[in-house]
């Protein structure tokens, strides 16, 4: 059996990774908006925008069907493992309601990702003839 150091550590990296994962959504979305005025011919790479679109599309995906996301479910796993806590809910809601103080319900979470994701998706619409 693991030491609890080691399901913490294993629990932070989860995070890290998730944190990582959601940052590339709302960051590449950010620069997908931002990169024509610049300039920046990247934005229009078929792999990023087709790893963003599937990206936000798990997400979505997920939460039609009412799942945790794996990862949330895999630090928590972990987290206990070494002893700790884990999230009464998903990993947005409790880090939103830590750090903004609100706690809306997790429909409200579900309907911004849904249309966060039409709005990624109408993004790689307009810039098709673009992509390269």
């Amino acid at each position: 059996m693991a030491s609890p150091s080691l399901y913490r550590f294993l629990a932070d990296t989860v995070l890290v990774v998730h944190t990582s994962f959601v940052g590339f959504v709302v960051v590449g979305f950010l620069l997908i908006l931002v990169g024509p005025v610049f300039r920046w011919r990247w934005i229009y790479s078929r792999w990023f925008r087709w790893l963003h679109l599937a990206a936000i599309g798990i997400v979505v995906a997920q939460v039609w069907l009412g799942r945790l996301c794996p990862l949330t479910i895999w630090e928590n796993e972990l987290r206990r493992r070494a002893g700790l806590a884990g999230y009464d809910t998903s990993f947005i809601q409790y880090w939103l309601a830590r750090l903004l103080y609100y706690d809306f319900p997790p429909w409200v979470f579900g309907a911004v990702y849904t249309i966060f994701g039409a709005l990624v998706l109408a993004l790689l619409w307009r810039d098709r003839s673009e992509l390269r």
